[in-house]
């Protein structure tokens, strides 16, 4: 192996070590249990409510309406479950889009077999969401909606402000699964006018295991996890006192100079695009030319597939993805480029790259150099790319 290179910074990043740092003594001197009275658990305490007041300051929130969680998941189930059942005697009714991360598609459909009824909708060749559908799709039984601000997997951001709106005319609640979009673009849950949000520190160079579930004072939710009265009694267990401090910093970090963090990776994701699409025949580029994050590119490469493109980089010391890294694991195609209109075929074919802040111009290189090599040795194999070359 000459090197190793990490291009799936969508599935996790590395700690930073600033996090760590602000984390430590949360693990040693200071491990008192927040519930505590004494002085070692007002102290981690002291540091939870910090913590609180200093997410809320990026997405422009009130402290009191940030809730910790375990991760993305968790805040999703929460969100959608949450506001399901506290406003059953509204309505039954919950919107959501096809191409959504699986924390919450199978949330709603886990609310399906409880006598609600989800609408999907669909999205265009870019995975946007069609905003005239949405109003169409509201009735006065719908008490939600959800919709990811940008996809994990093509890296596409919705219309969220428009969404927002929309839903805020109809008295309807907004939630949008945010993990992919918090610190790559700028976030005011006011003008985007959304109620809820999700985010986990793992997708921004924080430690996994603690997340953010943004509950606008006033929304009706029911609380998700039964106990103590953590979380002002809205969800119970002992808090995770260094994962909150280290999400908080993490999070601080990120805003700090999203400008030229973004400036870079958009060069680097451009860069890559460019070369494979100019030294690869029969590749396609999913998701929005523009209304994209920063570091995501996905390609579909035709007639190879996606586990063997995997492999191959891995074995060139390359970590990449097939899609959501919750699925990579699975020989079924991405939902979400299957809603995209691709067909299983070329779904299957399908490698996912996301760069991150320690991503460099050689690393890219050496990514475009070694695809090339791997896609001509396993094309090499196959049949239906003979006929394409012979004009078969």
């Amino acid at each position: 192996m000459e090197r190793y290179v990490y291009m799936d910074y969508a599935a996790t990043t590395p700690v930073k070590k600033e996090v760590l740092e602000e984390m430590m003594p949360y693990f040693t001197e200071k491990y008192g249990n927040p519930s505590s009275i004494y002085r070692i658990g007002r102290e981690s305490r002291a540091a939870i409510d910090e913590a609180r007041e200093r997410v809320a300051k990026i997405i422009e929130a009130k402290p009191k309406e940030i809730y910790f969680t375990s991760g993305g998941s968790e805040s999703d189930n929460w969100a959608i479950k949450g506001v399901a059942f506290a406003n059953r005697d509204k309505g039954n009714h919950i919107i959501t889009s096809k191409i959504e991360h699986h924390a919450v598609l199978h949330a709603c459909e886990y609310l399906e077999k409880h006598g609600f009824e989800v609408t999907y909708l669909d999205v265009d060749e870019y995975g946007i969401v069609d905003l005239e559908q949405l109003k169409n799709a509201i009735t006065d039984k719908t008490i939600l909606i959800t919709i990811m601000f940008a996809n994990n997997e093509i890296g596409t951001i919705q219309p969220i402000q428009e969404i927002g709106k929309i839903a805020r005319e109809k008295g309807v609640y907004f939630h949008t699964d945010a993990v992919q979009a918090i610190g790559n673009v700028e976030i005011d849950v006011n003008k985007l006018n959304i109620d809820l949000l999700s985010m986990s520190a793992h997708k921004f160079y924080g430690p996994k295991g603690v997340g953010v579930l943004y509950i606008r004072e006033g929304v009706k939710i029911h609380p998700y996890i039964h106990g103590g009265a953590q979380e002002k009694n809205r969800r119970a267990g002992t808090e995770n006192v260094a994962g909150i401090v280290g999400l908080a910093k993490a999070l601080e970090l990120a805003y700090e100079n999203l400008e030229e963090h973004n400036k870079k990776l958009v060069y680097l994701r451009d860069k890559l695009i460019k070369e494979v699409t100019n030294k690869i025949d029969y590749v396609r580029v999913n998701g929005h030319p523009e209304k994209r994050l920063p570091g995501n590119v996905n390609f579909s490469i035709e007639f190879v597939e996606g586990e063997a493109l995997l492999l191959s980089l891995d074995m060139m010391g390359i970590a990449a993805s097939s899609g959501s890294a919750c699925t990579s694991g699975s020989l079924d195609p991405s939902h979400v480029l299957l809603a995209i209109g691709l067909p299983h075929e070329i779904a299957h074919g399908s490698l996912r790259f996301t760069l991150g802040d320690f991503n460099t111009e050689e690393d890219v290189d050496y990514v475009v150099e070694s695809l090339v090599k791997i896609v001509e040795r396993l094309r090499e194999m196959s049949p239906l790319y003979e006929n394409v070359k012979e004009g078969k």
